[in-house]
Parts: C-alpha cells; structure tokens; sequence
C-alpha cells in the first residue's frame, strides 16, 4: 500500500507544525480502513490498516512529544493494534501455505497409490491406507484448525480494540490536539500576512512622505529663483523702458 502524499510541509516552521501535517494524513488514512477492515473476511483490508498504524506509531514515537499525552497514547495504542493485525496477518499467511503443503502430500500419495495399483480394474483401499504422508495430514489438519479458530479469536480482539478506542476517543484526542497546533500555525501565518502588509505599507508612506518632502523641496527651490528673479526686475532703472524719442526739426 502506498502511503498517502503529505502536502504543506514547510521546512522553515517548527517541527511540530509539520509533525501535526504529518500525523494527520497518517491518521486519518489508518482510520479510513476502519469499515472495511471490520469485516472478517476482508483479509487485505486489515493487511493495509496494520501498515497504516505502522507508519502512524513510528511518525509519533519521533514527535510524540509535540501533542503531548495525547500523542504519548495513540503511540501506545498504535503499535498494540499493528500487533494485533500483524498476528491476524501471521494466520492468513500460513493456512494457505498449510493447505498448500496437504495438497501437495495428497496429490504425492495419491500418484503412488495409482502407481502401486499397476493394471488392476480398480483400487484396494487397503493401498490407500498405507499411503506414505498417511500420519502427515492429521497434524497438519490440526495446524488448519488452530489457525483458523486463532484468527477468529484475533479478528474478534481487533474487532473489540478497535471499537474500544473509538469510544474512548483515543485517535479524537490525538485529532484536536493535531487542529489545535494547526490552528496555531494558521492564526501565526496570518498575523505574520499582516505584519508584512503593514510593513509594506509603512515603508509606502515613507518612500511617498520622501518623494513629498523632495517634491516640496523643488517646489521651495523655483519659488525662491523666481522671487528673486522678479526682485532683480523690479530694481532695474525705468529709463530707455518705453519712452518714445522727440522728433528732429522740420527743415525749412
């Protein structure tokens, strides 16, 4: 089973803002096992949620400490259940190898008992009898029986453990302690948003005060050069500035 992606990993914020990322992915995809998995025969299912538990406790046995008890606690009981599943999955990897292996012994005895039979019309059962796996298959029928009643009685412990915890809120807690952190995370994200805003705002206001300021100060400058300028044309004397010239004497 492949793990589920993990998205919004941020290596520059706290540990335990990614731990909680983490943890939850990891927690809600062992959960999501849980209606099929309660089933008896819906052996993968199980198969794939004692992964799934797997990789939750060994995520929490690192960060545990990042959710305090309530992280302590689904550590504990992620790793009981991966046991309990690992047992189930123990039973549903050997009975059909058991199976497998009578199979084998019967076809074996069977081809001898025919061979031995040779040209007759029809077969002794005495042959049959002295088969040579004859003391082979009880045992192995009894192994049969022990791993499926075994299997039946940790299916029903899983079962039992599974429900236990639901009820008492064992992977809830570890959830809001999971939100809480996050919510944490998101509140500091966006108040550090708005520090930013406000800072670029601030240094926008003072880059225009100083654009004003120079502007100002370009403004003062042409003012002062035109007063003077209009001082110096005030003070310039008034002869030769519009006085019309008398005319010369008629000749006579």
């Amino acid at each position: 089973m492949r793990a589920r992606r993990v998205r919004k990993l941020e290596p520059g914020e706290p540990l335990a803002d990614n731990a909680a990322r983490i943890v939850r992915v990891r927690l809600d995809e062992m959960r999501s096992f849980a209606p099929r998995a309660l089933e008896p025969d819906r052996h993968r299912d199980q198969h794939d949620m004692r992964i799934a538990a797997k990789r939750l406790r060994y995520v929490l046995e690192t960060t545990e400490f990042c959710f305090g008890r309530s992280g302590e606690v689904a550590r504990r009981r992620a790793r009981d259940l991966q046991e309990i599943l690992g047992d189930l999955h123990d039973c549903d990897v050997m009975l059909p190898r058991v199976d497998g292996h009578l199979a084998e012994l019967r076809d074996a005895d069977a081809a001898a008992v025919r061979k031995r039979a040779g040209d007759s019309t029809d077969l002794d059962p005495a042959l049959a009898a002295r088969a040579a796996h004859r003391t082979s298959y009880r045992g192995l029928e009894i192994l049969m029986v022990y791993l499926q009643a075994r299997r039946r009685l940790l299916f029903d412990r899983f079962r039992s453990f599974w429900i236990e915890h639901e009820r008492a809120g064992t992977w809830d807690r570890l959830e809001r302690a999971m939100e809480r952190r996050l919510q944490d995370a998101r509140e500091r994200r966006r108040a550090a948003k708005r520090a930013e805003k406000a800072k670029r705002a601030l240094e926008a206001a003072e880059r225009e005060e100083r654009e004003a300021a120079s502007r100002a100060a370009s403004a003062a400058a042409e003012l002062e050069a035109a007063r003077e300028l209009a001082s110096r044309e005030a003070a310039r004397p008034e002869t030769g500035r519009g006085t019309r010239l008398p005319e010369p004497p008629a000749a006579r």
